[in-house]
């Protein structure tokens, strides 16, 4: 009886879930309250969904439409936050360019696209050099005005509706970092997006109230989701175009902000140029490395409640969340060990599991470890003309993360080592996590990664790379002793290398050019 045909979808109780329905709502409902802040103009969300109409009808009038691509390579401003908006409004997809990227990689990602244009700014103009696609530059003043001008033209109606007729219509194309040859394209959907935003609305509670500070790059995961997520909250979007700890605390004390995200390296920053606390407590969402007892103890004592979150670019963004709250039990030292577990899945995520080769789960008991797994309604719809890695990536009914991972008896996830970190020496495995989880507990080390080294008897060995706090001083032998004191003898690094860390656009650390430099090194010792 429930298959009869009166039954069915129809127009009047169906329509595709998107992220642009949930701006409708806060553009009905919170037309008044302030949007966008950005250096010293503020924004309301009438005048700013009048910027995103504007938008929008020029990319037409430049001949933009269904399916078409749109690159946008810009730092986090008004223009790039409205792109997310603007584009997908035209049934087109947004690919927003990391601003880091050099010439070449750059205009393989345009080529491999198909990109009709891009919109840049003269900061970003020097790595779209490369590009054979036409490009429209974004300047720092209008008529005395800072950018957002640039889209003139009649602010007419926009009807969405006429160009998105399907959920699994394609919202966004993100690329992957490309550590192990050509970065892949991640297709997002609408439906997928506006399922992650409603989940990181209610994952970190976000409200009218939420003052959310840009200090994750929009290019990275379209924000992990948050440029959706703080409008369907009809929040104030504070938008940030470069990462400076006095710029950005600054901000905070300016708009009483709530809500950021970022990785532990802009906290480090942070930890150390503050001179005083916030004037709110701050919920900061933070993602790879876990935060260390000293950097906790430091962020919670300035205001800042630290929350871990897990995902990729595949999830678009976060997958699960590990929220011990502020008034968590316990010493720091116990909050901080609790903190490093990756969490369970937040509210409207993919569904994770951690399992064996064979494909069954692991059991909980917090040692034996599995591949992270990932099923359900937040996931990529594939890799953008690359079917073989699609199936790959899908094979058995799960998205393989590639990452190992345990499950404790309470259901949390915690990450062992990404699967291309783990270390095999003398046919033993072993966790770099493990032993950078060591080296964050030295005084003075601020950050250290550790990775392999090929080694001609043991077949590769730990290498630490250290960079110290500023101000401070740390040797090889001192770290080494402390290393002997926490360490089995085969995990101790068998060499320290300190100095600045490469890092990604989204601070991570560049492992792979760490390895690297680790093969350059023992092969110029002639342990290669």
């Amino acid at each position: 009886m429930f298959d009869d045909p009166h039954l069915a979808a129809r127009a009047a109780n169906h329509q595709p879930l998107t992220p642009l329905d949930l701006l409708d709502r806060t553009l009905a409902v919170h037309g008044a309250r302030p949007a966008v802040a950005w250096r010293d103009d503020l924004w309301t969300w009438d005048q700013f969904g009048a910027l995103i109409r504007r938008m929008a009808h020029w990319l037409a009038s430049q001949g933009v439409g269904r399916g078409d691509v749109v690159s946008v390579m810009l730092t986090n401003r008004p223009e790039l936050l409205a792109a997310h908006f603007a584009v997908p409004a035209l049934g087109a997809v947004l690919n927003a360019l990391n601003t880091r990227l050099d010439a070449d990689e750059t205009a393989w990602i345009l080529n491999h696209a198909g990109s009709r244009l891009v919109i840049c700014e003269p900061a970003t103009l020097p790595q779209l050099a490369a590009a054979q696609v036409p490009m429209h530059v974004v300047p720092e003043t209008v008529d005395g005005t800072q950018g957002l001008n640039l889209f003139r033209g009649a602010d007419a109606p926009l009807d969405w509706r006429a160009h998105v007729g399907d959920e699994w219509q394609p919202i966004a194309l993100n690329y992957t970092s490309g550590t192990t040859g050509r970065p892949k394209g991640v297709v997002y959907t609408h439906r997928g997006a506006c399922m992650n935003a409603l989940g990181n609305v209610l994952a970190l509670g976000l409200n009218t109230d939420s003052r959310y500070l840009w200090t994750l790059p929009m290019f990275h995961c379209n924000g992990w989701s948050h440029t959706w997520a703080v409008t369907a909250a009809g929040g104030l979007h504070v938008c940030l175009d470069r990462v400076d700890p006095d710029l950005i605390l600054s901000e905070i004390a300016r708009h009483e902000v709530t809500h950021m995200s970022c990785a532990p390296v802009v906290l480090y920053m942070m930890l150390h140029a503050a001179k005083a606390p916030p004037p709110v407590r701050v919920k900061v969402a933070t993602g790879g490395a876990a935060p260390t007892p000293a950097l906790l103890e430091g962020m919670e004592a300035l205001g800042f409640d630290l929350i871990h979150l897990y995902g990729l670019t595949e999830s678009y963004g976060p997958a699960t969340l590990n929220d011990p709250g502020r008034n968590a039990p316990g010493t720091i030292a116990e909050r901080a060990e609790m903190l490093a577990r990756q969490g369970k899945r937040h509210v409207t995520a993919s569904c994770p599991r951690v399992v064996d080769d064979q494909g069954q789960d692991v059991p909980a008991d917090g040692e034996t470890v599995g591949e992270i797994v990932l099923r359900g309604n937040t996931l990529m719809a594939g890799y953008y003309r690359n079917p073989e890695a699609t199936e790959a990536a899908f094979a058995g009914g799960m998205f393989r993360t590639g990452d190992l991972a345990v499950i404790h008896p309470d259901g949390q996830i915690q990450i062992r080592d990404r699967a291309k970190d783990v270390i095999i020496s003398g046919g033993e495995n072993l966790s770099s996590l493990e032993v950078e989880n060591v080296l964050h507990k030295h005084p003075q080390v601020l950050i250290a990664a550790v990775v392999a080294a090929p080694h001609p008897k043991w077949g590769e060995t730990p290498w630490a790379f250290v960079e110290v706090k500023p101000g401070e001083t740390l040797d090889p032998d001192g770290l080494d002793t402390f290393c002997r004191a926490h360490l089995a003898g085969f995990k101790r690094p068998r060499r320290y290398v300190f100095g600045p860390l490469p890092r990604t656009a989204t601070g991570k650390i560049q492992k792979f050019a760490l390895r690297d430099q680790a093969r350059a090194m023992a092969a110029e010792a002639g342990q290669e």
